[in-house]
């Protein structure tokens, strides 16, 4: 099954990584970095296959010479902190021939030279030999800097910049997709892959109408597993290829990659079947069998053997297992939104009888407040029974708010008083003042 893989990642000085040393380790050689004079020799590294590289038409000749191209980008960066590389790695199809794998990598940098003006050092590198054998991919290091006539010249900006890089990336994943699926059209696979998320092939899918389509891709998405995973993943599968028994994940992403894939190939599997069904129905519509007639072949060829039940309650296995689970997040929410809903009717209920308690400390007719207040007893009463909870769990939060509003009303009744006494004291004063000018001293 051919599958897509596109990422960008960059060599940084402040991560304490050098471009030098990484085209040695990509390309399997030995080289010198002439700013650091640090050797970096790779020469017993396996599993590379072809290493070029490619440059612009007027770069000079030193441009193709692996050792003087990185240590000039090297010695072109001056901060401390300076990006000198950019890595493009690659998954390349396992269904076309080494060749062809060469070439679609070859192409792939030529787009990316043409499109930015850098150079691009590639590296193919096979399989690891106790990994997934179908693990084809390149490395692509390129330039920081334009490549001209003079040698290194200006940052590639338009990939730094967050307006304008993550939309070249997309461009280049487009571009990639398509490369890909041409050399497997000319090799006559029928396997394609896509650049998008899941999640947008989906919706595409469904939009075109090819509901087997959106089944299939109705799934999550594959996560990495990291080096120390992926290591001890390989061990558990070598010891039980030598066991003879089932490889069991030992790691949880391991198990959580091998679930995914899991599903990954249900769901293939599943659209398969169902393409054949739906072609065996038609057929026998064509050939004027009635609708049942054509659904029980069509079921046939669903579920007509051993290996087919299998699969069936496999699936069917797995469908009530995601639907459990789809049940019980539902029936969580619902619970949450009923004690939600209870919380909020409480609060409102406790601040409904505060108010009316505090309402009845207020009324001069003492029977009349009595009365009062003993029907809202009777009331938190019967709201205690519709909540599940005692009489106290309820008085209590009602007497410490009717408490508090009696309080607020104190404060404001206070404050009232005081402002009252304050314009009492202006017309006073006014009153004296008035009186004082109104005097006569005359003899």
């Amino acid at each position: 099954m051919a599958s897509y893989h596109l990422s960008v990642k960059t060599v940084k000085r402040s991560a304490g990584r050098t471009a030098t040393a990484a085209a040695a380790y990509r390309a399997g050689e030995r080289l010198l970095c002439e700013r650091e004079g640090r050797l970096h020799d790779y020469t017993r590294k396996q599993g590379i296959g072809e290493v070029f590289i490619v440059t612009p038409s007027d770069a000079p000749d030193w441009a193709s010479d692996r050792t003087a191209l990185w240590n000039s980008a090297e010695t072109a960066e001056t901060r401390r902190n300076s990006v000198t590389a950019r890595e493009w790695e690659l998954a390349l199809p396992a269904e076309v021939s080494d060749a062809d794998r060469v070439e679609l990598a070859r192409g792939f940098a030529e787009a990316l030279v043409t499109r930015y003006g850098v150079v691009a050092d590639v590296a193919v590198h096979a399989p690891h030999r106790e990994g997934d054998q179908r693990n084809h991919h390149a490395h692509i290091l390129t330039t920081t800097r334009q490549m001209g006539p003079e040698g290194l010249g200006a940052k590639t900006r338009i990939l730094d910049a967050a307006k304008t890089g993550g939309g070249e990336i997309e461009e280049m994943r487009g571009l990639w997709a398509q490369m890909q699926n041409q050399v497997l059209e000319r090799a006559g696979q029928e396997e394609r892959v896509d650049h998008r998320s899941l999640e947008d092939q989906r919706a595409a899918a469904l939009e075109c109408g090819d509901d087997l389509a959106a089944i299939a891709l109705d799934r999550e998405p594959e996560i990495k597993l990291g080096p120390a995973a992926n290591m001890m993943e390989r061990r558990a599968m070598r010891a039980a290829d030598q066991a003879g028994i089932a490889y069991e994940p030992v790691t949880e992403r391991g198990a959580q990659v091998h679930a995914i894939r899991q599903q990954r190939d249900m769901l293939a599997e599943l659209r398969i079947r169902l393409e054949r069904a739906r072609e065996v129905y038609r057929e026998a519509r064509e050939q004027e069998a009635s609708r049942a007639r054509a659904a029980v072949e069509a079921a046939k060829s669903l579920f007509g053997s051993s290996a087919s039940e299998e699969f069936a309650e496999g699936f069917r296995q797995e469908w009530q297992r995601q639907e459990d689970q789809r049940q019980r997040e539902i029936e969580q929410a619902r619970e949450a939104e009923r004690l939600e809903h209870l919380e909020a009717e409480r609060l409102a209920f406790i601040e409904r009888v505060a108010q009316a308690w505090e309402a009845t400390r207020q009324l001069e007719d003492a029977d009349l407040a009595k009365a009062r207040q003993e029907a809202l007893v009777v009331q938190v009463g019967q709201a205690a029974v519709r909540h599940g909870v005692v009489f106290k769990d309820l008085a209590t939060p009602i007497n410490a708010r009717a408490n508090e509003i009696r309080d607020e009303r104190l404060e404001v009744e206070r404050t009232r008083e005081l402002e009252r006494q304050r314009e009492l004291e202006k017309e006073r004063e006014a009153a004296a003042r008035t009186r004082d000018d109104g005097m006569d001293f005359g003899l």
